[in-house]
């Protein structure tokens, strides 16, 4: 019987720098009102399913996030350094306009999904997705066939794992949603990552999630 393993992947709620379109990256900032109200509304929404453990990126949003599953399911969450958001150099902190003036060359690449391209002192989408899988596979063998597990981490994590589960080439345009707070669906076995569902926020119905457009 080939071993399977349910993964819900989620994005962290919203956080002041999501309204301001201000890149975070490796930046620890906290989730604001909404984001948590969105954090406490998710876990609300798995509070019913089988959880056997949680995982979350060491930054602060996520934590938050993760930690709200957590104090309803009961389990302790576990931080995964591997799930961190891209690192964006010299783009972190600023807004998007204010990144188009600044670099508009790396501007440019970073627009084009330019797989190799990083920005000074930050990392490639390749760089990221050898990241990222890595730290998902490190996770998928510590578990046992048909667990779920829940990964919390961000826009550009999610991203990643949406394009391992359907194929999707790095700099291929993307055209699915990455919603703060969204449930994300895969299943993981042998064979890979699978596509279940995603970007379900019927649980957020009451406020429109952001999406992440730059990951």
């Amino acid at each position: 019987m080939q071993q399977s393993l349910r993964l819900i992947v989620v994005r962290h709620g919203e956080t002041a720098w999501n309204v301001d379109t201000r890149i975070q990256g490796h930046l620890d900032v906290p989730l604001n009102t909404r984001g948590l109200w969105q954090a406490d509304r998710l876990a609300g929404a798995l509070a019913d399913e089988p959880v056997d453990a949680i995982y979350s990126s060491n930054l602060i949003r996520a934590r938050q996030t993760a930690e709200a599953i957590g104090r309803v399911s009961g389990v302790p969450v576990q931080v995964e350094a591997g799930l961190r958001e891209r690192g964006f150099g010299i783009f972190e902190g600023q807004t998007f306009e204010q990144i188009h003036s600044q670099w508009p060359e790396q501007a440019s690449r970073w627009r084009r999904r330019d797989p190799v391209f990083a920005p000074e002192g930050g990392e490639s989408l390749e760089a990221v997705r050898d990241r990222v899988l890595a730290a998902t596979q490190t996770i998928v063998k510590r578990h046992v066939n048909d667990q779920q597990v829940v990964l919390v981490a961000h826009g550009g994590v999610m991203d990643v794992l949406y394009r391992a589960a359907t194929g999707q080439a790095l700099q291929a345009p993307r055209t699915w949603e990455l919603g703060n707070a969204a449930i994300n669906r895969l299943l993981s076995t042998e064979a890979g990552l699978t596509l279940v569902g995603w970007s379900d926020t019927r649980h957020l119905d009451e406020t429109e999630p952001l999406d992440e457009t730059t990951a």
